[in-house]
């Protein structure tokens, strides 16, 4: 029996056609070069106008380990994680009968011919592709052909799904930028794949693409490059971080566009991005920068955050400007590196010993995280503190569609600075005095030509002149100041925003990432007969709009992927009044939320 033969002799469900609403995941080996090919569709998809996600999971090992990622295609807009793909692309041996089983009925399986893979399930639809003889007619070097294997379900899915050629071409070139023989030699692959597949299969399942002009003026990028952009604009003018998964590619992406973007008229570069010994020596070259005048960032992730308590709590309480981003993994300890969560709230908010409260702006989406790149430093420098940034592997790492970001209509804030001028006419400076009621301080910069300008930094005892000092009165006064400071910064974050309002009884509050999943899951609850609010948290210390949508609602229900409820105990700490309506809605399994959750989980505590 021909392959062709063996393929028809499946029974399979004749449905309708499904337009641009599906979910593809290519399971994978880490290393073999498939994210390459899922770049590609992705692209391609984009390219067609059709609204697309892709998320990545991957191990947290070099290579040799099982790797899925999943494209999401829905011509209303939703872009979280689905539970389930329809399309499975099963290129992997070592995982292909679990995720075979993980198909719905009616899904379809692509697989290796040289695989031999058992056909156990009558209710999906195999297709098997050839690798070995497209990938030998690139005649590229026996150790790199590997990298070529994925290409070949790339023309597969192309011809099944419709995906048009060019536009593949177009998202190869753009990956391979200026390569035209790698270029050619991938499409070459890709489409002998499409034509054997047009020949020799027949399609018997009710997937494909149809263009569409909802990505027309969009682009699509990953919050980690958002936010280096951002801080970019923000004028950062020294970086230090360590390497740890999923920040390391936000600093990568800010080596890569510093050279073109940050350069004098000669040439020269004017900014520093050094990799510190750890993750403590890099919190501490940005303080000792920003103490310095400069616009200085660091970028890591949990376990790193650790490893910075210290120097947090130096900068919080000398008060130091530096902006720190926290791409959020999954935890305790070293967790599970490449695996998602919002499991650091509670810690960033209060790191450090001793009263401490730190400024956290929380992006949910890649717009968010360009704005916040550079509002960040705004914020640092007017509030004379150090501010984090909660951002998600989610969102960090994966690619998202956005509207074109806008360019910072303020000029920067460099907050309360004395120059040389100004202390000559005031003709007085107390280091952390409170003038003007607001709880922040005057500062002056190193450098400044005036003998009043000079002030002692210290982490320990201090008087509002600076000097150390062990007096009661002396403390309490710099906590109640420090505590106003706080108050200050509550007007001066990003407000929520109301994402959705109906009037309902019930009311929605997420933040981060799981903005997308809530977004679908209220419509979800419509279908179901429950209307829902929704309000979005996007920093902290929380802002009166929380407490008054609360107030407003008979229940409140806090979204959010860690496991104890992290934001709901913080909202009901800082609002005791209204915390009888605040009920959590906490789930964390290392992958990103879906809708089908969100809205389930609700529906039962409604019931």
């Amino acid at each position: 029996m021909s392959l062709a033969e063996d393929i028809k002799a499946i029974p399979v469900d004749k449905t309708p056609e499904v337009i641009n609403d599906f979910s593809i995941v290519a399971a994978t080996v880490n290393g073999s070069g498939s994210q390459t090919s899922n770049l590609t569709l992705i692209r391609a998809l984009f390219r067609m106008g059709i609204p697309v996600n892709g998320k990545n999971l991957f191990p947290s090992n070099i290579s040799g380990l099982p790797t899925w990622y999943t494209i999401r295609v829905n011509k209303d807009g939703y872009i979280a994680r689905k539970e389930r793909a329809e399309i499975l692309v099963a290129f992997n041996p070592q995982t292909a009968a679990e995720d075979i089983q993980a198909l719905p009925p009616g899904g379809v399986c692509i697989y290796p011919a040289e695989s031999k893979l058992p056909l156990v399930r009558e209710d999906i639809v195999y297709y098997s592709v050839p690798v070995k003889p497209f990938v030998e007619a690139t005649g590229a070097d026996p150790k790199l052909r590997e990298k070529f294997a994925s290409m070949v379900y790339v023309g597969a899915l192309a011809e099944l799904l419709g995906i048009d050629r060019q536009e593949i071409r177009a998202a190869l070139s753009q990956q391979f930028r200026g390569k035209e023989k790698v270029v050619d030699q991938n499409f070459q692959v890709i489409v002998s794949a499409a034509d054997w597949v047009k020949e020799n299969i027949t399609k018997k399942d009710p997937y494909r693409v149809e263009r569409m002009e909802a990505t027309r003026g969009k682009i699509l990028i990953d919050g980690n490059s958002a936010a280096a952009l951002g801080a970019i604009f923000g004028g950062v003018t020294v970086a230090a971080w360590y390497p740890i998964t999923p920040s390391t590619s936000l600093i990568e992406a800010l080596q890569s566009y510093l050279p073109k973007l940050r350069t004098d008229k000669d040439g020269n570069h004017t900014y520093a991005v050094v990799q510190a010994e750890d993750e403590m020596a890099a919190l501490g070259i940005v303080l000792g920068a920003g103490w310095a005048g400069a616009r200085a960032m660091t970028s890591t992730s949990g376990p790193g955050i650790s490893l910075m308590t210290e120097f947090a709590g130096l900068g919080f309480f000398a008060e130091i400007p530096g902006v720190i981003w926290d791409i959020q993994r999954i935890g305790p300890s070293t967790g599970l590196p490449t695996r998602v969560s919002q499991g650091d709230v509670l810690k960033v908010y209060f790191l450090g010993h001793g009263d401490t409260r730190h400024v956290c702006l929380i992006p949910g989406t890649v717009a968010e995280c360009f704005e916040f790149g550079y509002k960040a430093f705004d914020l640092a420098e007017r509030l004379q503190t150090p501010v984090f940034v909660l951002s998600d592997l989610d969102l960090g790492m994966n690619l998202w569609m956005s509207d074109p970001f806008e360019y910072p209509s303020e000029p920067m804030d460099r907050g309360k600075v004395l120059s040389a001028e100004d202390l000559q006419r005031i003709g007085e400076f107390a280091r952390y005095r409170d003038v003007d009621g607001d709880g922040i301080p005057y500062r002056t910069l190193p450098g400044t030509d005036h003998p009043l300008a000079a002030y002692f930094t210290r982490g320990s005892g201090h008087n509002e002149y600076a000097q150390y000092s062990e007096r009661p009165d002396d403390w309490r006064r710099n906590m109640e100041r420090l505590r106003r400071k706080h108050e200050t910064a509550r007007k001066l974050v990003p407000k929520p925003v109301m994402e959705s309002w109906t009037g309902s009884d019930v009311g929605i509050v997420s933040f981060g990432s799981v903005h997308h999943p809530v977004m679908e899951a209220i419509d979800l609850l419509a279908e179901k007969g429950l209307s829902t609010d929704y309000l979005r948290i996007r920093a902290l210390p929380l802002e009166e709009t929380l407490r008054e949508f609360i107030r407003k609602h008979d229940r409140t229900y806090v979204i959010e992927l860690n496991h104890d409820g992290q934001m709901a105990n913080l909202i009901r700490m800082e609002f005791p009044e209204v915390a009888d309506k605040v009920i959590s809605i906490a789930y964390c399994d290392g992958l990103p939320m879906t809708a089908n959750y969100i809205a389930n989980a609700l529906l039962e505590k409604e019931c």
